[in-house]
């Protein structure tokens, strides 16, 4: 029998309105002064303003840091953390897309901690988290990262990206309230659907998957896929945006147990060579990958094909496993995602190195049900740039 370590936490408030929620949590541990960890935009239009506000009228001093970046460098999360030591905060509030909860649940657990960020690195540090840190509220405005149930903060370094990880980070409480993601324009909402549906159906292949995370992770697959193109078109569409905000929650917690694996250790370069964005760089890779991995998990891509709503009455697995890549890359040529890396203006001259930095992500590439060398790590950027799905040699 196999024995699965599951972990569903941190407690969660999901649904339209539940940010009402936010005053009743943090009166739970009595801080004096608050730091919020922000996008500028979301400053910028008033959003926060909505979490910011109440705090202030109930007498609570509050600090609004919206100093970030999109996929940030780790001389941002140094930043910030040293902010952090410096202000003395009681509790830590993240509200935005990925990169500004990834800091916040940083800053909230490095700020009682010895050290730069950059010895807490997975690749590459020598120090250990030893201590829970702040307790931390996190707010999504995207539904995509799933990072207000993971225990992962994502940086970004020279040509690559880098990750603290650690069970302290998870959150103490998420509020996953889609009236949010109202003011999320088409492309970001396209690039983060495409990020959701990347964790649930790298979740549902990974050698590390169990039927609960199986189950999450279609559950996920279904919602997304059946909402995302009217997301994108419609901003507006309640329906839609809550639809999309339940299926990026689930895809998180099949991901953050489950794992994932190919397409994100060859995002993670594309990101960091190029400042691609995190969501985009997965959707330009994810049916190239799922292509080449195809025949190792043949009847889940079946599973996944249905859930994104092909019928596979008249098809075989091997068929309906085809389909499945099929589908994939027509969700992401429906929401407007560039399909090649020529597309873009990635140098074909650009893919060695690539596929060096791509092989050192070595935790991620371990739960894919194909083992990816760095011939097969070639092979897969080649084939994203080239636009033509292929499978290994043997």
């Amino acid at each position: 029998m196999t024995v699965s370590k599951l972990v569903f936490t941190p407690l969660s408030y999901t649904g339209w309105g539940s940010l009402q929620q936010l005053l009743p949590e943090v009166k739970k541990y009595h801080p004096a002064h608050i730091l919020i960890v922000t996008d500028p935009v979301l400053k910028d239009i008033g959003l926060v303003d909505k979490v910011s506000s109440p705090l202030i009228k109930n007498g609570y001093e509050v600090d609004v840091y919206a100093d970030t970046a999109p996929e940030p460098p780790l001389a941002l999360g140094e930043k910030l953390v040293s902010y952090a030591k410096s202000r003395k905060f009681d509790l830590v509030i993240g509200v935005g897309g990925g990169s500004a909860l990834d800091l916040a649940k940083l800053t909230a657990v490095l700020a009682v901690h010895d050290g730069a960020v950059e010895e807490y690195l997975n690749l590459t540090g020598t120090k250990q988290i030893t201590k829970k840190g702040l307790p931390k509220i996190l707010i999504p405005t995207t539904s995509g990262t799933g990072s207000e149930v993971t225990n992962i903060s994502v940086l970004s370094l020279e040509s690559t990206k880098d990750v603290v990880t650690h069970d302290h980070l998870l959150a103490d409480a998420a509020i996953v309230d889609p009236e949010l993601t109202l003011s999320v324009p088409p492309k970001v909402t396209a690039a983060t659907g495409i990020d959701a549906i990347t964790h649930a159906v790298e979740a549902y292949v990974s050698v590390n998957a169990n039927p609960a995370t199986d189950a999450l992770a279609l559950k996920a697959i279904r919602m997304i896929s059946s909402s995302l193109r009217t997301a994108v078109e419609n901003s507006e569409h309640k329906e839609a945006r809550t639809q999309m905000s339940y299926g990026s929650y689930l895809a998180g917690l099949a991901f953050f147990n489950a794992g994932v694996a190919g397409v994100h250790a060859l995002a993670y370069p594309l990101g960091g060579q190029f400042h691609i964005s995190h969501g985009e760089s997965n959707a330009v890779l994810l049916p190239y990958v799922m292509g080449y991995i195809r025949s190792s998990c043949v009847a889940k891509m079946r599973d996944i094909f249905e859930a994104l709503g092909g019928n596979t009455n008249s098809l075989s697995t091997e068929e309906a496993s085809y389909q499945c890549v099929k589908q994939l890359q027509s969700l992401v040529k429906d929401v407007g995602i560039p399909q090649t890396l020529r597309e873009f203006d990635i140098p074909e001259s650009a893919l060695q190195k690539l596929t060096e930095d791509g092989v050192q992500q070595k935790r991620i590439l371990a739960r894919s049900p194909l083992p990816l060398h760095e011939k097969d790590i070639r092979a897969i950027y080649q084939s994203a740039y080239d636009g033509a799905i292929v499978e290994p040699v043997h």
